[in-house]
């Protein structure tokens, strides 16, 4: 009697192991199956946490928002820095695996992607409502043949920062004109402080000090018209400020070693109070202003000045700038209206959060009354309001099989490798090329 008793309480055990292990799998299953049912979207972006915390924290938010809000979806994230972004996305373009959203720069950059069917056309994105948020003439630069391949996300002018510590300290006062900047490059050499930051081995750097000379020396069209073919590159002006790029290098105005640095690096210069200057887009304004890992009395030490004028020529109120990146969503996408709608969704939460939470200035329309910011933030938002023309960043002007000269060049020019002359010539060349 004993052990029948044993055999049927052993038979039960096995029993209640069977259906809890059952209801284990059934369970397993669902939520296997729950997970396989999300839509997943790639999402390529190019904020690193150590270079961009605030942008890179904005990003999180916004995603973490966005899936809590739409169960349904997954967006997975893939983060690089600025220059190896760029190449991963030359790489991923020519295997026809473009992430489902990803980040894009305007004109020029956007073409070839936009001439290979590899960009979705959001203009019924815009049309739905968002386009009113813009300022106006940002999306007019992502636009080709009637179509808008890109929602830009920031607007820039590019300031020379500067350590006004390191000013007062040596007698120094912002420069108005070309000639009272060198006397301040002059200065600073001789008490040993680098006077300016410069991390060219990116090149795009360099670029902005051409581009600026270019301004103030031809015209705030000069150099957009040789770009566009209606000037040329030769003109005497753009050959002039060639020249004055090199008679910087030979007043020794840049940080040792500038060609063979990248722009971080030289950023480290500036922000460790090894340099007194630091030309750069308005994108880095979180680091004066509001990231709280930049020591204060750093940030209460920066101010900003406009590019002077060269011998009475360009206007203070002309700038290099433009709209920063956007985000393009992919052609091809499996997911091509989820990704929409996450674009969409990321564009408006940007908006909102770049102002008070980066102190970054967004391409939609800010409202300064109903946020507290940063006196730089309103000193560079009361700029752009008073400017007279903002010369897009020359590299994004081009194709980039001719930026790619272009960045050669200056690169070339700073070393003095190659002469003012053959400089332009080379811009000239590869720009009659590409017509």
């Amino acid at each position: 009697m004993l052990k029948k008793k044993s055999v049927l309480l052993f038979a039960l055990l096995v029993l209640v192991l069977m259906v809890f292990a059952a209801c284990s799998e059934d369970g397993d299953a669902s939520g296997n199956e729950a997970e396989s049912d999300k839509k997943t979207i790639e999402f390529m972006h190019l904020w690193p946490e150590g270079s961009s915390k605030d942008h890179y924290e904005i990003v999180n938010k916004i995603v973490s928002k966005y899936e809590e809000d739409n169960p349904g979806v997954k967006v997975e994230l893939e983060i690089l820095g600025n220059e190896q972004y760029k190449e991963k996305l030359k790489v991923l373009s020519a295997s026809g695996e473009l992430p489902d959203v990803g980040m894009t720069w305007a004109a020029g950059f956007l073409k070839p992607y936009v001439e290979g069917e590899m960009f979705a056309p959001l203009n019924d994105v815009l049309d739905s409502g968002l386009q009113e948020n813009f300022v106006s003439g940002t999306t007019e630069a992502y636009a080709m043949d009637g179509n808008t391949y890109g929602l830009p996300l920031e607007l820039n002018i590019a300031p020379i920062f500067y350590n006004k510590a390191i000013f007062e300290e040596n007698g120094l006062e912002v420069p108005k004109t070309y000639e009272e900047f060198k006397n301040v490059v002059d200065t600073l050499r001789e008490n040993n402080i680098a006077p300016i930051a410069l991390g060219n081995k990116d090149r795009w750097t360099g670029s902005l000090w051409y581009m600026y000379l270019a301004d103030r020396i031809g015209g705030a069209e000069t150099l957009t018209n040789a770009i566009d073919r209606s000037g040329s590159f030769e003109d005497p002006a753009l050959v002039k400020a060639a020249e004055e790029i090199q008679s910087l290098t030979e007043l020794d105005a840049f940080n040792e070693g500038y060609n063979a640095l990248a722009d971080q690096e030289a950023k480290s210069l500036f922000m460790n109070g090894q340099a007194a200057m630091y030309l750069i887009g308005s994108w880095d304004l979180p680091n004066y202003t509001t990231n709280e890992d930049v020591p204060q009395e750093f940030r209460d030490s920066v101010g900003f000045f406009n590019f002077p004028t060269v011998d009475g020529q360009g206007s203070l109120n002309s700038w290099v700038g433009g709209p920063g990146v956007g985000l393009f969503v992919a052609e091809n996408s499996e997911v091509k209206t989820e990704s929409k709608e996450f674009a969409s969704y990321f564009v408006e939460q940007w908006g909102q959060q770049a102002v008070t939470d980066a102190g970054v200035i967004p391409a939609t329309k800010v409202d300064t009354s109903s946020v507290d910011l940063p006196e730089m933030y309103i000193n560079v938002l009361d700029e752009l309001s008073a400017a007279e023309n903002i010369t897009l960043f020359a590299d994004v002007q081009m194709d980039p099989d001719v930026a790619q000269v272009h960045l050669d060049a200056i690169q070339s020019l700073f070393g003095g490798e190659i002469t003012p002359e053959k400089f332009t010539e080379l811009q000239e060349e590869a720009l009659a090329e590409g017509e």
